[in-house]
Parts: structure tokens; C-alpha cells; sequence
């Protein structure tokens, strides 16, 4: 763990004696590093009926053809753009789209040229809607090959997740700015949302991910919101995540305060898709024994009175979650 503990912490409160068996002489988040670097309908019918989801080879030929066609447009300027947009449409139609991506001369290069361009209108703000679509396009292709099991460790050894970091690190709240931040959470919600995502764990970690989802958690739309916090519950999922988070007072100090600040915020709103992140979020760190002995002192009130009981009334699942976290902190 000595190698994922960042030398600079970006969240630095002061407490207030609620966490004080955390030791203080730890560092905490590190700031964002400088850039140094499902199935388909047709899958479905074919397990539901067998034979209803095979096609015609010539068919199949035909598709081919025109996929190898669209990425060759990539390859030119002028029909770049509308090659983005119609590969970005057919990545859950086509299940070898990222192999034919990754493995495609220049393509990766490209795409990323795509997001790079952009970089200069982020600060000072002058993205366009225009220009967000399409480098959202770029991105959409991207999380199809972070999606594909045979590309997704690849795309991580190519460190290309940080490409989308200056995305999640702004904070304007216009449509195109938003759009462009959620379609960059969909990349990492796709990497993580894996079940073998160990090495994905300790990539976003070791690279920050955690301070810019907790920032989109406090600031950013509810479907930004629900998408930033859906990582940040993956990665306390896995054990090296859990333990990552409670290491210090402080990393549990700032991921505690943004969650305590969403319930507030969810006593006006009633978000229940976000709501079930929250509890699962707090359920999994009353797993570690001095985040629980800290949770006990300051879990937010509305989750111990029945404020959310009457949202909650139809899901179980939430429901039964909600009372194993206040089991938990009950317990001697």
C-alpha cells in the first residue's frame, strides 16, 4: 500500500474530533497528475432460441465490410467526423468493434488526437456544443474498448484514462461541459464495472481517480452524480480499494464528508438511484473496524430516523442494506 499514498493531499479539513482514532501524520489525495503520459439484442435472442440469432454470412460479410469501411474514414479529416458518429452508434451492435479499433494502424493514435484538440477550450470555457459531440463520440469508442475484455488491459497499459482526466477536472456547468464530463465517467464506469477489475483498482487509484469523482458527487448533475459515486463504490468494493480509502483520516475524512453532504442534499431531492450508491457506499466502509467506529459518531441523521423510509418503500434490496449498516455500528 506504501506505493499508493500520494505525497500531496488535495483535501486538507480540519477536523472536529469525530474521526480521532485516524492518525494525522498521513497524507491524503494527491492532486490530479499532469498528463505524462452489455450484450446485445441480437445475443440475447440467440440464447433465448437457439438459431434465432444467427445471421446470414453474407450479412455478416456486409457488416464487416462496412465497419472496416467507417474506420478507414477515421483515417481521413474530412470524414472523420461523420465516421465517429456513425462507429459510436453500432459499438453495441458490433461485439469486435473495440479488437478492430485497437488493432487498426493509427486508430487509437486518432482518437486520441480527437480529445486532445480539446483541450484548449476547456479553460477559459468555449466548448461548444458542437465540438463536445463529437469528441463525446470519440470517447464512446473508447469505452468500447475499455469495455471488451481482450482491450481492457491493454487500454490501461497505454495509461489512456488520463486523457479524460482534464474532462472530469471541470467544473462549468453548461450542457456541453456536462455531457462531455459524464460521457468521460462512462469510460471509467466501464472499466470498473468488470468483475475482474483488480488491476483497474490500483490503476485509478495510483492515478487519482477518487478526489474528481468526489468533486462530480458534491457539484455535478444527478446522472454525473449517480455515475461519479457508481466508481467510488466499485473501488470500495474491492478490499485494496477499501483499505486505500480508511489507510488515513483524511481519504476517509473527504469521501465521508461529500457522502454526508449527498444525504443532505437527497432529504430535498429524493434521488433514489443515488440514495441506494450512498447506503451500499457507507455499508461497504462500516466493513473496515475504525471507519465503523468513526461512522458511528457521524453517520448523518436522516439514515438512522425514517426520513427515506417512505422512498425506500418498494425496495428491499436498499432497504435491507440500510439495516445491516445500522446493525453494524450498533454492534459492541
Amino acid at each position: 500500500m506504501a506505493s499508493l499514498i500520494s505525497p500531496k493531499p488535495v483535501y486538507h479539513p480540519q477536523g472536529n474530533g469525530q474521526y480521532s482514532n485516524y492518525p494525522r501524520n498521513l497524507s491524503a489525495f494527491s492532486e490530479t497528475p499532469p498528463l505524462s503520459t452489455g450484450p446485445n439484442a441480437a445475443h440475447l435472442a440467440s440464447n433465448a432460441f437457439p438459431g434465432a440469432g444467427m445471421a446470414h454470412p453474407l450479412a455478416l460479410q456486409q457488416e464487416d465490410t462496412k465497419i472496416y469501411s467507417l474506420v478507414i474514414d477515421l483515417m481521413d479529416p474530412s470524414t472523420r467526423e461523420s465516421a465517429l458518429l456513425e462507429l459510436s452508434k453500432k459499438r453495441e451492435q458490433y461485439d469486435d468493434l473495440a479488437l478492430v479499433l485497437w488493432h487498426s494502424f493509427g486508430i487509437m493514435p486518432i482518437l486520441l488526437q480527437e480529445i486532445v484538440s480539446v483541450y484548449p477550450l476547456l479553460s477559459p470555457p468555449n466548448l461548444t456544443a458542437h465540438v463536445s459531440n463529437r469528441v463525446c463520440n470519440a470517447l464512446a469508442l473508447l469505452q468500447c474498448v475499455a469495455s471488451h475484455s481482450e482491450t481492457r488491459q491493454l487500454f490501461l497499459n497505454a495509461h489512456i484514462p488520463l486523457f479524460l482526466y482534464p474532462f472530469l477536472n471541470t467544473t462549468s456547468k453548461t450542457r456541453p461541459f456536462e455531457y462531455l464530463r459524464l460521457t468521460s465517467l462512462g469510460v471509467i464506469g466501464a472499466l470498473v464495472k468488470q468483475n475482474d477489475n483488480n488491476a483497474v483498482i490500483h490503476f485509478l487509484l495510483s492515478t487519482e481517480i477518487i478526489p474528481l469523482c468526489l468533486r462530480i458527487m458534491e457539484t455535478g448533475s444527478e446522472l454525473s452524480k449517480t455515475v461519479a459515486i457508481f466508481i467510488v463504490q466499485k473501488i470500495l468494493l474491492d478490499e485494496t480499494g477499501l483499505t486505500y480509502i480508511c489507510h488515513t483520516y483524511e481519504r476517509f475524512y473527504a469521501v465521508g464528508t461529500v457522502l454526508s453532504n449527498m444525504v443532505n442534499q437527497l432529504v430535498e431531492t429524493q434521488a433514489v438511484r443515488l440514495l441506494k450508491h450512498v447506503v451500499r457506499c457507507y455499508l461497504r466502509l462500516s466493513d473496515n473496524l475504525r471507519a465503523r467506529e468513526a461512522l458511528r459518531a457521524c453517520l448523518p441523521e436522516p439514515l438512522r430516523d425514517q426520513t427515506f423510509s417512505q422512498l425506500l418503500k418498494g425496495d428491499m434490496v436498499t432497504k435491507r442494506c440500510l439495516t445491516t449498516l445500522l446493525n453494524n455500528l450498533n454492534e459492541p
